[in-house]
């Protein structure tokens, strides 16, 4: 087990990429053979080199905006895209800039706002939006079949947009997902039909933002909100009367402080290191810097500080394992490399891509919701 401080001590920018256009950086997918998929506020998705950050495709297949990406374990020069256009698409990053190999489509009404592909590579699901001031949707594929069929839906467990699902790293059957209706629940999705396969509802008491599979065994669940506030639960209590809340706050921001005394504007997203066996939570100022921080049942704790890499708000990170390195994403359309003893061959300013005009992504005021209780709460 290698201490999570230590292995971020030494980071710094190795590398900087700097798109033509002023478009957002939404998300990142690594892909360990070698290459980043990257998202962007424009519809497209860019391959970079891992390494050198060089960009070497791009897809333009989808008409609305991109809520995800994965690279599949087995095969992974399939990339999977998931759009509210109503697609989740798959990609060959052998041959940048074609045509999707595979398109996955439900019912036109269908709008998605997540997506995710199971760790065996043979289910995808996505969440659909609000329908009809009323329903939402999770959607299943059978990854494996090349004319996209759907396998069914669940529609009984949200009752507003679907903001992520996420499938459990190591078993194929489980599944996370979030929503703006301030739920996070937990399926597996052997028992089949919904209701039987709900394991738990956890209360976010707040619009879901993101959702993320951690602790050893990957057994807990990070929830950060849209209006950062921070939950983590423990679900081998499931099963017994002890609670499942291992930390909860309602606002994150001030509670790893900063050297200046301040906290961090927001919070990017979290992380398991399997490596270092420890939560990473990422979070930022306004202004661009970074702050990488540790979450345990005693909150977060700030390990380290980024500074003078990015200009404005970032939106996405990865962590590369095998070279223990971050890349991050942001508004400022800068992709960043940080390594260890990393040393930016052509340091200097600063600068922004942020457009001053057309590049705001469509977003919701938080929603006041008359939210259900935890069954097990804290």
């Amino acid at each position: 087990m290698k201490d999570l401080e230590v292995m971020l001590k030494g980071l710094s920018i190795a590398l900087r990429s700097r798109p033509t256009e002023p478009t957002y950086l939404l998300d990142i997918a690594l892909q360990p053979s070698g290459l980043l998929a990257v998202s962007c506020s424009n519809f497209t998705i860019h391959l970079h080199n891992k390494d050198s950050l060089k960009l070497m495709g791009e897809y333009q297949g989808h008409s609305g905006p991109v809520c995800g990406l994965k690279f599949a374990r087995a095969s992974p020069d399939l990339l999977y895209s998931g759009s509210a256009d109503g697609t989740v698409r798959a990609w060959d990053v052998r041959c940048p800039g074609t045509d999707a190999a595979q398109v996955f489509q439900s019912d036109p009404s269908h709008t998605y706002c997540s997506f995710d592909l199971s760790c065996s590579d043979l289910l995808l699901c996505a969440g659909t939006e609000q329908v009809n001031d009323e329903d939402s949707f999770l959607v299943f594929w059978d990854a494996r079949k090349p004319s996209g069929d759907l396998l069914g839906v669940y529609s009984e467990s949200h009752s507003d947009d679907i903001t992520q699902v996420r499938f459990h790293p190591l078993d194929k059957d489980r599944l996370a997902s979030g929503s703006t209706d301030g739920l996070v629940n937990v399926f597996d999705l052997s028992r089949g039909a919904e209701e039987e396969a709900l394991l738990a509802t956890c209360n976010s008491d707040s619009s879901a933002g993101s959702v993320c599979w951690s602790g050893s065994g990957y057994t807990q669940l990070l929830c950060l909100s849209h209006d950062e506030g921070l939950h983590l639960w423990d679900l081998k209590q499931l099963d017994t009367e002890e609670p499942l809340t291992v930390f909860s706050t309602s606002d994150a921001r001030s509670l790893a402080p900063l050297p200046d005394g301040g906290g961090v504007d927001y919070l990017v997203g979290g992380r398991w290191l399997e490596e270092a066996q420890k939560l990473l939570v990422v979070g930022g100022r306004n202004s661009g810097d970074l702050h990488l921080m540790e979450c345990d049942d005693r909150g977060l704790h700030l390990l380290r500080s980024l500074q003078k890499g990015h200009s404005s708000t970032v939106r996405c990170f990865q962590w590369d394992a095998a070279g223990e390195a971050l890349v991050t994403g942001g508004e400022d359309a800068q992709l960043l490399l940080w390594t260890p003893g990393g040393e930016e061959l052509s340091a200097g300013k600063r600068e922004t891509m942020k457009s001053t005009s057309a590049v705001r992504l469509k977003s919701r005021p938080h929603k006041k919701h008359s939210y259900e209780r935890l069954k097990k709460a804290s």
